[in-house]
């Protein structure tokens, strides 16, 4: 094995391990995988949780852990889910190597004694490609519009005490 091909290995193989040991729950940064929110009013959020797989449960769990954090920040005791909606977006990867053939064409310039000409010509172009993985990739969005109170909450099902949602989801997390 040479120089190159084992620096590509561990370049790989150190990725892979900082994908891999970063929490599912976390601040999300540039549109990545995680929460974040919106303040649409001083008693209204959407949070958002965009996570790989495919999970519904999970990922709408994590979008609760997030409204009852965002409640408490706020010094609310309640909240209600107004709206929720769980989207699952899932992307097929090639299971091996892949050779695509293109055509295009180049403008060619022949210049004689006295004139030039140019002519376009077609050209053959291939490209290959080496995917590692090729499995079936998903990733899942939950989003959840809350509305946070505080005193005696409304008797539905619908609304969640932020302190108990908070408390019973972080003791799951830690037992997974």
């Amino acid at each position: 094995m040479n120089k190159v091909t084992s620096l590509l290995i561990v370049a790989l193989t150190l990725t892979l391990a900082a994908c891999a040991s970063q929490p599912a729950y976390r601040e999300a940064s540039n549109g990545g995988f995680g929460y974040t929110e919106t303040k649409l009013t001083d008693t209204q959020y959407r949070v958002y949780f965009k996570a790989r797989g495919s999970d519904k449960t999970r990922a709408m769990d994590y979008a609760m852990l997030r409204a009852a954090e965002i409640t408490l920040e706020n010094q609310y005791d309640w909240f209600t889910v107004t709206e929720r909606e769980t989207l699952v977006d899932k992307e097929t990867v090639p299971t091996g190597p892949e050779t695509m053939f293109s055509q295009r064409y180049a403008r060619v310039t022949e210049c004689g004694a006295l004139t030039c000409r140019t002519s376009w010509q077609p050209q053959t172009m291939v490209s290959t490609g080496v995917f590692i993985g090729g499995r079936e990739q998903s990733e899942i969005e939950s989003t959840l519009n809350i509305k946070m109170g505080k005193g005696t909450a409304p008797e539905d099902n619908e609304t969640f005490n932020a302190e108990q949602v908070k408390t019973n989801l972080l003791m799951q997390l830690e037992t997974e």
